[in-house]
């Protein structure tokens, strides 16, 4: 009895600095949470989420009209704009335009200061008005309508349409040839603009007119006098469910009607 006694009454030896330190610095607040790396755990498998994305509105916008142009009949006069030039006719196009850059404002008005100069001097007037690529909707259906226009480039994604959807008919009639690109921002570039609906060239130098000749001759047969182009319609094309449930549909009309048939031979 007296030694248990005793053994209580002593105290135990203390804990090391360090250890009684690293104790301390825990902080009860924050619980420990290992990492699952199991399936389902915190490293998730790569997997498209794309449809389960909320999209900005414009986006949606987009893509909403893109499907209702498939699914809807496009008549003929806007559906022709679809069938545009190939690449390498565009870069044919767009290299020979950009040789006849519009000069810029400051080029413009040194030339218009030199003449005025000449004029003043009382000498010959020696620089002329430089040719440059035509742009503007109203001018170039001046130069159309007045056939001095020896080719019409007019951009596929006018908005609206409508603004251009007369102009092919018009270049038609006109014997103008006339093509079709994408993208109305690289008809801008050719004349320092964002956008451009149409240009056309009324006239060339000398080296450049076989290009020119050549090229008018390729769209006038492409475009022109093509009446498939101008009589295709477009549009009505149904989603893939649909078309899955009108296949199906017409396989049981088809077996319907053997067994039609069959019994008929029989």
């Amino acid at each position: 009895m007296g030694k248990a006694a005793k053994a209580a009454g002593k105290k135990l030896p203390a804990a090391p600095l360090a250890a009684r330190k690293t104790k301390a610095q825990k902080n009860p607040l924050f619980e420990k949470a290992p990492k699952n790396f199991r399936l389902g755990g915190d490293v998730q498998p790569k997997r498209d989420l794309t449809r389960f994305v909320k999209w900005p509105k414009f986006v949606r916008l987009q893509r909403m009209k893109r499907v209702m142009l498939m699914r809807l009949k496009v008549p003929p006069a806007i559906n022709q704009f679809n069938s545009a030039i190939d690449k390498n006719q565009a870069s044919q196009v767009l290299r020979l335009c950009k040789k006849y850059m519009p000069e810029t404002k400051e080029a413009k008005k040194a030339r218009l200061m030199e003449m005025a100069q000449q004029k003043k001097d009382g000498q010959e007037v020696k620089s002329k008005k430089p040719q440059v690529v035509k742009y503007g909707l109203n001018h170039i259906t001046t130069l159309v309508e007045n056939k001095t226009a020896k080719m019409v480039v007019i951009a596929h994604d006018v908005d609206p349409i409508e603004l251009v959807c007369w102009l092919p008919a018009l270049c038609r009639k006109k014997d103008v040839p006339y093509c079709i690109i994408k993208g109305k921002s690289r008809l801008g570039q050719l004349v320092h603009k964002k956008a451009v609906s149409c240009v056309a060239l009324t006239s060339v130098s000398k080296e450049d007119q076989k290009d020119l000749e050549t090229l008018a001759c390729n769209f006038k047969a492409q475009f022109n006098d093509n009446a498939e182009v101008r009589r295709r319609w477009g549009g009505g094309l149904m989603g893939i469910k649909s078309q899955h449930i009108t296949a199906s549909r017409e396989r049981a009309v088809q077996v319907e009607q053997a067994k039609k048939l069959g019994m008929k031979i029989a």
